[in-house]
């Protein structure tokens, strides 16, 4: 294997999304994870937004079985879902002094053999929690917490779904990889209206697939293997832009599999600027990457001992927090924090200024040192998706207003060419 590799899975088994181990709510305030103890599994709580971590066990009446899955909610109660043959059973779970209080939320059972239900990442603020079930030919978003009566069907989606990101803090546009007639586009599922479209088609016979996403700068990180056939690499773009897809040459990884679990929230409008956390497996074993569009390259750093793999949050300011859990730690918090950004080089002597709102290209690389793997202009009410030629000059970013947030189909984009490495 020559470049970075994303297995492509359906929902319950996706390992381009981060690790199910454990996880955060969007806030970092809450984690959850199943613990062990001995040959028995229990579900345990983690604050993480006081001064120290701590957590705290929620046992039930009887071990839990290792395929349960967890979710942290935003007022510290968690989600948990569990299996009975084809029935899925919801409860919340909080600490009631030395024993564990159980709400029921209701069951519900999925008929059709062969069809799988599995939660959906935390939604920003985390009042309520969603989950979707994956059938032979469509797939279906439920609602499963937070509602009024049990869990709620919200959208049908034809074809199979996996993946799950949260386009707006609503919690009401939820981006899912669609895979249908033998491809996989990213579909965006406006969970109010019930209405599904298309956000991600970089190429008609390519499989696109949006992996993460910030809210606040409108940074993507996305799969494809538009720029290579058969062959699938990371890139990014942003929300709002009319610019191409990036393929960073610096994120292909011989011999390694890297999958972005955590982008840098704060930097509004600075989309190359967010710093992007990498869980990078390979034949040493796994360790963290930490990436900026606007760099040329990934650096390489080893992962905390007993690290919860995949799980991890980045900071206004840059800091990765990174939970943990060793014999002598059970509950800890790993922090690495990303350098400054490196120093942009300066346009060739003689270019012609760029206008506002639009981008100009990069000249060859200056005494300064090379130019940024790509920054993208922000124009409103577009989005790009589609790449170009390999080679081509990088545009440099510009100045511009913020864009609209309503995703609007990557294909429709003003654009000619087709990748950009």
């Amino acid at each position: 294997m020559t470049v970075c590799a994303i297995e492509s899975r359906s929902v319950g088994e996706d390992d381009r999304s981060p690790g199910r181990g454990c996880v955060l709510t969007a806030d970092g305030a809450y984690a959850a994870r199943l613990a062990r103890s001995g040959d028995s599994w229990f579900p345990e709580r983690w604050t993480l937004d006081g001064p120290e971590p701590y957590a705290v066990p929620l046992p039930g009446n009887q071990p839990e079985e290792p395929g349960t899955e967890l979710q942290p909610l935003g007022d510290g109660r968690v989600l948990i879902h569990r299996r009975a043959a084809r029935r899925h059973l919801f409860a919340l779970l909080y600490p009631t002094g030395p024993g564990t209080g159980e709400l029921p939320l209701g069951a519900m059972e999925c008929a059709a053999p062969g069809t799988r239900l599995t939660l959906l990442p935390p939604v920003p603020g985390g009042a309520r929690a969603y989950a979707v079930s994956v059938g032979a030919r469509s797939s279906t978003v439920w609602q499963v917490a937070g509602g009024s009566f049990g869990p709620a069907r919200l959208a049908e989606v034809p074809g199979r779904c996996s993946g799950g990101v949260w386009l707006d803090r609503a919690g009401r546009l939820l981006a899912l990889d669609r895979e249908l007639e033998g491809r996989t586009k990213t579909v965006v599922v406006d969970l109010e209206r019930g209405e599904v479209s298309p956000l991600l088609q970089i190429a008609p016979d390519s499989d696109d697939r949006l992996l993460l996403a910030d809210l606040d700068s409108g940074l993507l990180l996305i799969s494809s293997d538009a720029p290579s056939p058969g062959r699938e690499r990371l890139g990014w773009g942003v929300l709002g832009s009319t610019l191409p897809v990036r393929f960073p040459t610096s994120l292909r990884l011989p011999e390694c599999t890297a999958v972005p679990f955590a982008i840098q929230p704060g930097q509004v409008l600075e989309p190359e600027g967010c710093a992007v956390a990498l869980r990078i497996d390979g034949p040493v074993g796994t360790w963290v990457g930490l990436w900026r569009p606007a760099e040329r390259r990934v650096r390489h750093l080893p992962a905390p001992k007993g690290w919860l793999t995949g799980a991890g949050l980045w900071t206004a300011d840059g800091v990765l927090r990174l939970p943990y859990a060793t014999r002598e730690t059970p509950c800890g918090v790993a922090e690495l924090r990303m350098p400054e950004r490196e120093p942009r080089a300066k346009r060739p002597a003689g270019a012609a200024a760029e206008r506002p709102g639009e981008a100009g290209q990069a000249g060859a690389p200056g005494p300064e040192g090379p130019a940024p793997d790509g920054a993208l202009a922000r124009t409103p009410g577009a989005v790009s998706g589609r790449a170009a030629e390999p080679g081509a000059s990088e545009p440099v970013a510009a100045p511009g207003e913020p864009a609209s947030r309503r995703p609007v189909p990557l294909q429709q984009a003003p654009l000619e060419r087709l990748v950009t490495n």
